[in-house]
């Protein structure tokens, strides 16, 4: 039995980038983005917020990801991940580049050029 539309979740795609001199695994960072959610949103809050890192959605060669993301946190989501000082004792700066309702523009936008 299907939900109703009305009753589903609504989500947000959020497009981040990775700033840093080495390039990460898809899996290191998946990783150290669950681990900043749940310290700054607590068991709680990543239950409500249901985050899910798009693996397919993962660019290597620009280092940006796709979270998908209740509606309601995605605020708190980009404070948390803002929040990431290092993955694997490499200092990084983890910018949002865009959020969106849809997957097929948040694919678009990973291989569009960052205007610095």
């Amino acid at each position: 039995m299907k939900l109703l539309p009305s009753l589903r979740q609504k989500k947000r795609y959020i497009v981040f980038e990775v700033i840093s001199d080495k390039k990460f695994s898809s899996t290191e960072i998946e990783k150290e983005t669950h681990q900043a959610l749940q310290t700054f949103m607590g068991q709680l809050g990543v239950a409500k917020a249901a985050p899910m890192f798009i693996g397919k959605q993962f660019n290597p060669a620009k280092q940006r990801f796709v979270l998908k993301i209740n509606h309601k946190h995605v605020d708190e989501a980009k404070a948390a991940l803002t929040l990431i000082k290092k993955i694997k004792n490499t200092t990084v700066i983890i910018k949002s580049i865009t959020t969106t309702g849809m997957i097929k523009k948040a694919s678009k936008l990973m291989n569009e050029v960052s205007k610095k």
